[in-house]
């Protein structure tokens, strides 16, 4: 978890330890502060901002040709830019894409040394992550399809089809079906009523046209973002953290921009609700909060794990014994969740057939789940000696994870029972646990708990772990959205593309490519 940090400072040299163009400052505690910046006094980082969007744009160029592009593509099927899918057109396209994602990067740890150092505000951080995300919302999906699985199952129910029940193989509509992941032609949706809701609205307006559709659906998903955005201020200034480190991190971070943005993923409209929920719980607007996070919970069921630890929230803001306190919260919380999950399932047109459906995620097997990458891991050891079948290591591994999880999830919400701040801090650990101890983990799914995670104090050191994961958690699957995972020359370099990237964020030139004489150490 973050804790209060001491200080925080680059290495960099004098030239870029302050904003671009700006005279250097000495580096300023990371200490927590007010939900506002003072008035916007600093430089603002011209040239960091535009490295991004050079980045980004490099991004929506080479993702015409190396991203989740279409099967029929009316731009680039038999037209000037066709020669972009195939061959060398391709690997160009590629090497385009990469190079604009490290230009993001690159910029992203910039704008961190800027903000650790104190020398850059929150205004500054919000316009250049505006800067980023802005030409990504035109462009193909990039290290991901999901979004044509979204397409396709809000259109079932537009044509009479439970969407719990089948997958979009069944419509008649080559131009939505043929686009959709495989795996997920047959596979039923395992999202809630309240996503099916909105896919369903957007594939209404944009029927077969796939394009329109990807941009209105990222538009939609966008709106999460808005809502984190706005319950930033409010969340740091209950939980302690800095502004300007929370929205570098939480809006401005690669995670955000190229996986919940980019791709996009329906978790973002999720962590919206989630964000903007929890704030209101914590300002004491109980009822409505909680309506929020049945609303997350709406779009993927992983928002239920916050409901228990809201309600410990809600009991600490009433005036009687700690125990009539948390029955009184249960039975109005309960009441809320089931008016408000009720209405969004009647509005929606379906029943809780999302239920069984939650099984699909589990039929995916890579080892970034804790639980699947110890079963290969023994399975691997094992096939060493005799020739055996991998999925009894799966399968026990993924129950022992299981267990792991209901204990600390358990552990955690009983330690909450106090309320207040404390609870979302626990139920922060309790997100990022299932994120990982899940049968199946996706790399978008680590941003559950670190959207609100930013508001809390951080350690620049922390943040460099941070930043690690962050970059290797967009590398570990190809701009068409194929997992790399076992694709092991590549997983390796990067691992080390995002050490480096991590090392950048206290030192700029941490390979000393640049360097004349010793590179100054960074201040505690």
């Amino acid at each position: 978890m973050p804790t209060t940090p001491s200080s925080a400072s680059d290495s960099d040299a004098s030239t870029d330890t302050a904003p671009d163009g700006a005279t250097a400052q000495a580096a300023a505690p990371v200490a927590p502060s007010t939900p506002a910046d003072p008035a916007p006094t600093k430089p603002f980082p011209y040239r960091t901002t535009i490295l991004g969007l050079v980045g980004s744009l490099m991004i929506l160029l080479g993702g015409l040709g190396a991203a989740g592009i279409l099967v029929h593509d009316p731009i680039l099927g038999n037209g000037p830019l066709s020669w972009l899918r195939y061959g060398h057109g391709q690997m160009l396209a590629t090497g385009v894409l990469y190079l604009g994602f490290g230009f993001v990067v690159w910029a992203w740890v910039r704008m961190g040394r800027y903000v650790l150092a104190g020398d850059v505000d929150t205004r500054s951080v919000l316009i250049a992550a505006g800067c980023w995300i802005a030409p990504l919302i035109i462009a193909p999906p990039v290290f991901t399809r999901d979004v044509f699985s979204y397409l396709g199952q809000g259109t079932l129910p537009l044509y009479g089809y439970d969407p719990y029940e089948v997958g979009p193989i069944v419509l008649d509509l080559p131009a939505v079906v043929q686009n959709v992941h495989e795996f997920w032609q047959t596979t039923p949706a395992p999202y809630g009523p309240m996503f099916i809701l909105v896919a369903k609205a957007v594939a209404w307006i944009s029927g077969s046209n796939m394009i329109l559709g990807v941009i209105l659906m990222r538009l939609a998903m966008s709106t999460g973002i808005v809502l984190v955005l706005i319950s930033l201020p409010g969340l740091v200034r209950h939980l302690g953290g800095k502004l300007s480190v929370a929205t570098w991190l939480a809006i401005a971070s690669p995670m955000t921009v190229v996986h919940l943005i980019g791709g996009p993923h329906n978790d973002s409209l999720m962590l919206g609700f989630l964000a903007a929920g929890t704030l209101l719980v914590l300002n004491r607007h109980h009822v409505l909060g909680i309506a929020l996070v049945t609303a997350a919970m709406g779009v993927k069921p992983t928002a239920a794990l916050a409901l228990p630890f809201l309600i410990w929230v809600w009991a600490g803001h009433l005036k009687s014994t700690q125990w009539r306190n948390f029955a009184r919260a249960m039975v109005l919380g309960v009441s809320t969740f089931v008016v408000t999950f009720g209405a969004i399932t009647l509005v929606a047109g379906v029943n809780l057939g999302w239920l069984p459906a939650l099984r699909a995620p589990a039929m995916i097997v890579n080892w970034l789940s804790l639980p699947t990458a110890v079963g290969e891991f023994f399975y691997w050891l094992t096939d060493f000696v005799v020739d055996v079948d991998k999925t009894p290591f799966i399968v026990v591994t993924r129950i022992i994870g299981a267990l792991l999880f209901f204990y600390i999830a358990i552990r955690q919400w009983w330690a909450a029972r106090h309320g207040g701040v404390e609870a979302v801090r626990r139920m922060t650990l309790v997100l990022f646990a299932i994120a990982v101890l899940s049968p199946a983990t996706l790399p978008w799914y680590l941003t559950w708990g670190l959207v609100i995670a930013a508001a809390m104090p951080w350690q620049p050191r922390q943040l460099v772990y941070v930043v690690t994961g962050s970059v290797f958690l967009v590398l570990v699957y190809s701009p068409a959205g194929e997992d790399l995972l076992y694709n092991w020359p590549f997983i390796i370099s990067a691992i080390g593309v995002s050490l480096l990237a991590g090392q950048s964020l206290r030192k700029a030139d941490p390979l000393r490519l640049f360097s004349v004489g010793k590179q100054p150490s960074p201040s505690p």
